[in-house]
Order: structure tokens, then sequence, then C-alpha cells
């Protein structure tokens, strides 16, 4: 039998050595007349270029100065510049490179936020591309990774162009590179092979080598590889009506479950309630006994873990804390609880600079110890819950404890249900195969938060119970 290949062992040591990997593979199935590197670094892809590809064009650009120069020692030949990549006009610069280009590299596997703080100046905004509410911004999902951003900035600029992209990236950004490409109509095809960031990068997530070209049409699929060295795909990826699905032969069989307009479910699934102040906000039972805080503002809090953790238990134990909730709809006005309940105002103003000081945006302007997340279904008496952090699906039916609705904080989503028998029937329904079937087919346990209200309302609950009889 043939030894295997050090790309098959996966047995390289420096993120040098990789890139070597990486161009050796790449230009097997590829014709090269460039190699462009867009954030370059100290060279590793351009050095690992002028060693494979000895006859092609080179070209980097880099921030540091220090690590340019760096570069130009590691690869002579190289044409380097010192610029800002968010300041470059990357349509211009692609199109006075020789075609077909190759644009590699290993972009900053940081935030928005995380380099916004290191840089001091604010960076291009996604939100606004994106669409999003106010609100999405100001909780976070304008949040997002600075490499998506760049990889998608170099496919839309590479657009009309004889071209092939190889990026070093998270799992969950080439998902979206995949969503940002087929929004955009542009017609590309590509494949995510598996790479061990923990060991090449000391980076605990899921990491692939994305790869992308012009296609002719839109609609292939992805082919998702265990290793840079794999010839046989573990699964293949596709998108679906603006949504990425990882089996989509299982995504075909359990269609029937989606509703057919949106909105169609009385179901609404919700998040629990945000307060950004769990030290203050959720207090053991006996606190709250020693403080002689009113009940009338203490409700059973169950967190996320509290869900996952319950076993096999279609019904979560007794909540062991209380939350103090001080609004029954955002905006309400807090002061009200100076005189329903003045022993948990008190204790409030005692910790009022700790509740001013929450860095979210979303309180400046509510009143006093506002939360978010509020509203008629957080004091439902009967719910089925899922913690959204957690890499099960495991829904629990929730009931009224010590005569009081539980509440949940913003680590589950939720729904609302009629009665003990409805919620009951709720949760076996999906907890049940079908269900698990669907979300199965759907699902990606990478993502920071893999079970989310856009996942979790694909499924019509009405649809669910009416096929499990």
């Amino acid at each position: 039998m043939a030894k295997a290949s050090r790309i098959e062992r996966g047995d390289w040591q420096t993120p040098s050595e990789l890139a070597r990997e990486v161009l050796s593979a790449i230009a097997r199935r590829a014709e090269i007349a460039c190699v462009v590197e867009p954030t370059c670094g100290e060279g590793a892809f351009l050095e690992a270029a002028a060693d494979r590809l000895p006859g092609v064009s080179l070209f980097g650009l880099e921030l540091s100065a220090r690590y340019a120069a760096t570069a130009r020692a590691r690869c002579p030949r190289a044409t380097i510049e010192v610029a800002d990549f968010f300041a470059v006009d990357w349509r211009a610069k692609l199109a006075a490179q020789p075609e077909p280009l190759l644009i590699a590299g290993n972009p900053p596997w940081v935030t928005s936020a995380a380099m916004t703080r290191a840089r001091g100046t604010n960076l291009p905004h996604r939100a606004a591309r994106a669409g999003q509410s106010g609100l999405d911004s100001l909780t976070g999902k304008s949040n997002f990774d600075i490499s998506e951003w760049m990889i998608d900035s170099l496919l839309a600029a590479a657009a009309g162009k004889r071209f092939r992209l190889a990026m070093l990236c998270k799992t969950q950004v080439a998902r979206k590179i995949m969503l940002a490409c087929a929004a955009r109509g542009q017609h590309v095809k590509g494949s995510l092979r598996r790479i061990d960031a923990r060991r090449h990068f000391g980076a605990a997530v899921d990491a692939v080598l994305l790869e992308v070209e012009p296609a002719r049409r839109e609609g292939a699929a992805w082919p998702l590889f265990a290793s840079l060295g794999a010839r046989v795909p573990d699964r293949r990826l596709s998108v679906v009506e603006g949504a990425i699905v990882n089996d989509l032969g299982e995504y075909r069989a359990t269609s029937a479950l989606s509703p057919r307009v949106a909105g169609e479910s009385r179901f609404a699934w919700r998040s629990g309630v945000k307060h950004d102040a769990a030290a203050v906000m959720e207090l053991d039972v006996d606190t709250c006994k020693a403080l002689l805080l009113e009940e009338i503002c203490l409700f059973p809090l169950l967190k996320g873990g509290d869900l996952f953790h319950s076993g096999d238990l279609e019904v979560v134990r007794v909540p062991r804390k209380r939350l103090i909730v001080t609004q029954q709809r955002l905006g309400d006005d807090t002061r009200e609880i100076r005189e329903r309940a003045p022993r948990v105002w008190a204790y409030l103003s005692a910790n009022r600079e700790r509740l001013a000081a929450r860095k979210s945006r979303i309180y400046r302007g509510q009143p006093p110890f506002a939360m978010f997340g509020i509203g008629d279904y957080t004091f439902a008496e009967h719910k089925v819950a899922v913690s959204a952090l957690h890499k099960r699906l495991a829904f629990r039916a929730l009931e009224p404890c010590d005569g009081r609705p539980v509440v949940l904080d913003d680590t589950c989503y939720f729904v609302a249900c009629a009665s003990k028998r409805e919620a009951h029937a709720v949760a076996r329904a999906l907890n049940g195969p079908l269900a698990q079937r669907f979300f199965e087919a759907r699902v990606f346990w990478d993502a920071k938060r893999p079970i989310n209200k856009q996942l979790l309302s694909a499924l019509s609950i009405e649809r669910l119970l009416a096929a499990a009889g």
C-alpha cells in the first residue's frame, strides 16, 4: 500500500507548512498566472507560491510595514504594498493583475468589534449592507467576523474575472460567504475542506479552507471534505431559499413541515429576558427571603443550562433561582415598582450604579432597571423551551412553580402554549424523530448559537402536530 502523504496524515506543524500544503493542492487542479495574498502578514502564502509556482506573478498587501519587510525578505520577487485593506479599491487592484488569479491567504480571525477596539477606528458596518434593524444592530448581530467582510469584498471585486479564491476561515464564515454570493446573484461554485485550527493557530473553532471560483449557473452544491487531502466529501451543502442546508435530501423530505407563508403559525418563538446583570437580577430563593423582597416582582427562572442538563425529563425540575422582573412590556415605567414593591425598589436603587454600567447600548434612554425580551408571552403559564447554546435539541415543557409562571433568560427560546396538555404535546412532538430529522437537515452545530429563532421558526408546529398524529 502506498505511504500516506503529509496532506493525508495532516502532520504539518506551522502555518507556513500549511500554506505550502494548500498551494500544492490547489496548483494540481487550477491554472494560475498570479497569486494575490490580500493580508499577507509575513508572506506565508507568497513564499509557498514562489516555491511551488516559479513562473507566476506574486502580489501581496499588508497593513504593517514591519510584517511587509519580513515578507519581502522571504519572497524577494513578490510585489508587496503597505496599505489598509479597507482603503483599497480591490476591483482596480485585481484588474491590474494577470489572469487567472489565485486569491489566497489567511485573513484575520477577529470580530469587527475587536478590531475596532484595537485600531481605534470604526470599520465598515455590515448592518447597513445586510438590512438589519436598529435593535439587531444594538444587540450584537452587527458584530461580525472581519474575514467575512474581507472575503465577500474580494469575491465581489473579482466578479467577471477568471479567478479562484482559497482562504482559511471559520466554517461559519464560509457558510455566510455562500449566502452572500447567492444573495448577490454571483454564480460561483466551491468547496469547504476542514482544517485543525487548534493545531495550527491555537483557535478552538471549526475552520476550513474555503475555495470559490466562477460558475456558469447558480445552485451548485458545495462539497464539505473532512480534511485537505480527502477525496470524497462528507456531505454537500446547498443554498435553498436564502438559507444553507447540510442535507438536501432530508431538507426536501421534511419540507412539508415548513410554514407555507411567514407568520402562519400561532406558535411564535421568543427569546428569554435580557438584562445583562445576573449578579443583581438573578437571586437564589433564600436570598430573596432574607432581603424580604416582594414576590410580585419575583419569578422562577430557568437558564439554558437548566434546560439542557435536565436529562431525559420532559418537564424541568423546580427552578433554583428567581429573577427580578421590572417591567411587563418593553418601555414600561419602572418607577411604579416604588409603590408596588418598595423593598425591591430599594434593592435595585442600591445597585443602581451596577445596572447603569451595563455595556449594551439598548439600555440607553430606557427607564432605570429596564429589561428586554419582555411581553405578555413572558408570563404565559405554560411554555415549551430549548437552550440556544448547547449542541443538542432538547425541548422542555414548563409549568408554573409556586403559583408563578416560569421565565427564561436570553440563552433560551420558547413558545407560549394555551394549556398544560398542549405544552406536553408540543414538547413531545418537537423531541420526536420527525422534528429531529427536520432540524438536523438545517442546523450547524459549530455555530456560536446553533439553535436560533430562524431555525426554530422554519418548522410549523401545527403541521408537526398533525403529522405526528
